[in-house]
């Protein structure tokens, strides 16, 4: 009985001193989260950088990325549950807002704060001026999207009436507008990058001006979700939107180089220089959020654009569709 007890202690005493190792080992579920991002563009860079420099895996999440190409597609897919988040302009929001929803879609994490597309000409121009695009055709983006309605604006802004000055082609469907361009359908279009820099260096277009920097801020893509997702899963909204921040930091604090060599596997088909000269380009214009509240002067300036558009089918405040609680805990830890 005694050499019975003595085995009994001995193994008591190992397994404490194995627990604690076995506990520590032990990892917790990781969780996917389905992304759908509204094209595929240099101009969310940082999304890349938190899967590409392990972020989303830090937080133990695995991020499902797919493309859905078009606001409207994306938003099927979120609203559908094909999706948990979208990366898409906040703009989709409203409109799903204005139309009734029950389960209304919020902007949590802001990614980008300026327009993304340049207007790239089909042949050079010296000294381009916004008054030459009078009399041209203009191939935009699709009507209602934030692309296009930022393209009116800043046509708007230096004097040009879309609708009379110039003949404005929206119709063509957002996935295949640099392929209309490329085969010969107007004499200006309005791209992002890196479509825009791969044209130029393949003679089938020149850069000539930034939406973007004429613009000025506004949450043209941003990371929501249905509220009922938000709500059902704090955790996984919190650490998502911790990864996304660390990587807006990322790329706030690390050169275009370093940023190019980072993404590049996203990206795979773009020549690297090409891939460092757009996110220099972007950088240079403060189109990469540093991070990621939507702060309400943007989301204003945001519904005058759509306004302005005609575009805007009720104003809604901040509060109602914009949730920077969840960004601002991220940021004071």
């Amino acid at each position: 009985m005694k050499r019975k007890g003595k085995w009994l202690l001995t193994a008591l005493i190992v397994f404490g001193l194995l627990f604690p190792l076995i506990a520590c080992g032990k990892k917790e579920a990781v969780q996917t989260i389905r992304v759908g991002e509204v094209t595929r563009s240099l101009f969310y860079a940082p999304q890349y950088v938190a899967i590409s420099e392990g972020f989303f895996e830090e937080e133990g999440l695995s991020v499902d990325l797919k493309t859905t190409w078009g606001g409207d597609k994306t938003m099927t897919a979120l609203l559908s549950d094909g999706i948990d988040v979208a990366l898409v302009g906040s703009e989709t929001s409203i409109y799903v807002y204005a139309q009734g929803a029950n389960d209304p879609v919020i902007n949590f994490a802001q990614l980008t704060q300026t327009d993304g597309t340049f207007l790239v000409s089909r042949n050079e121009v010296e000294n381009f001026t916004w008054d030459q695009l009078k009399g041209t055709t203009f191939l935009g983006q699709r009507k209602g999207g934030m692309p296009q309605m930022v393209g009116e604006f800043v046509l708007k802004k230096h004097g040009i009436n879309p609708q009379q000055d110039l003949t404005l082609i929206q119709n063509v469907d957002f996935a295949n507008i640099a392929n209309a361009f490329a085969s010969g359908t107007g004499d200006y279009v309005q791209l992002f990058e890196p479509t825009a820099s791969i044209f130029e260096k393949e003679g089938k277009g020149h850069i000539v001006a930034s939406f973007g920097k004429e613009s000025g801020h506004v949450p043209y893509t941003t990371f929501m979700s249905k509220q009922s997702f938000l709500k059902d899963n704090p955790e996984a909204a919190e650490k998502f939107t911790r990864a996304i921040y660390k990587a807006q930091q990322w790329v706030d604090s690390h050169s275009a180089e370093e940023i190019a060599q980072s993404i590049q596997g996203e990206f795979k088909d773009t020549p690297i220089d090409i891939i460092e000269t757009v996110i220099e380009r972007y950088k240079s214009q403060k189109s990469f959020a540093t991070n990621p509240v939507l702060d309400e002067n943007e989301w204003n300036n945001l519904q005058s654009i759509m306004g302005e558009a005609g575009e805007l089918p009720k104003e809604v405040s901040h509060e109602t569709l914009v949730n920077t609680a969840i960004a601002e805990k991220i940021m004071s830890e």
